[in-house]
Parts: structure tokens; C-alpha cells; sequence
């Protein structure tokens, strides 16, 4: 078996929402490659459950990295990608979308007026 990339895990990030299939890290590199962050449109008619996930992964990144850049990681490319380009945004150039190790940040000044509870210190889910 080919050696996987390395992949920093950051640990105090929950693996996901709980009582739900979404994700917010990932176990171990891909075999196959990078999955690429991309920039998902968000639309009007998103679950309730999809936005808690959303706001619940923001929260947990704002706690754990604050407005310091973070390196991709483990983090999960498809929980992300609903934030990329809003919320969270590259904190190099040029940004590779498919390297583990691509620095993002939290574009606090979106994020507090787009999603204003992920900035509490509890969020109740």
C-alpha cells in the first residue's frame, strides 16, 4: 500500500455533530488524493440540522484557533467547503485546495455577522 500524506490531526475538535452523519475531521489521509476545498453555495432551503453543523463547526474552529491561521489538517474538505470563501478563507497565496497543510483562517468580521452564536462561549446543540 502507498504511504499516505502526512496530515496534521487537530486534536479538542469533535469528529462531527452528534446524532448526525456530519463531519468535521477526517481519520486518516486519503489514499486516493486530496479531496479539494471548494466554495459550496449555500441555499435557502438548508435543514436546520445542516446549519447547527455548519455553526457547530465554526464554533469549534473559533475556540480552538481563534483569528490565527490553522493548517487544513484533518479537518473534513466538505464541512469547509459550506464555510470557504465566507466564513473561512485562505490565509496564503497562492492556496493549494487540495494540501493538507493549506493555511486557512476565520474571517471573523463574516462569520460574527452570518453567524453570530459560533462566537459564544457555549453553543447549545
Amino acid at each position: 500500500m502507498a504511504k499516505l500524506p502526512e496530515m496534521t490531526k487537530h486534536r479538542g475538535i469533535p469528529s462531527g455533530l452528534p446524532g448526525t452523519g456530519f463531519q468535521f475531521t477526517i481519520r486518516r489521509a486519503n489514499p486516493r488524493g486530496v479531496t479539494a476545498i471548494i466554495n459550496r453555495r449555500r441555499m435557502a432551503d438548508r435543514t436546520p440540522t445542516e446549519k447547527l453543523a455548519d455553526m457547530a463547526f465554526l464554533h469549534a474552529l473559533w475556540h480552538r484557533f481563534g483569528d490565527e491561521p490553522f493548517e487544513r489538517g484533518n479537518l473534513d474538505a466538505g464541512r469547509i467547503s459550506w464555510l470557504f470563501g465566507r466564513e473561512i478563507v485562505p490565509a496564503e497565496d497562492p492556496f493549494d485546495t487540495q494540501s493538507y497543510t493549506a493555511l486557512l483562517r476565520i474571517d471573523e468580521r463574516v462569520g460574527r455577522a452570518s453567524m453570530p452564536a459560533a462566537f459564544e462561549d457555549v453553543l447549545e446543540v
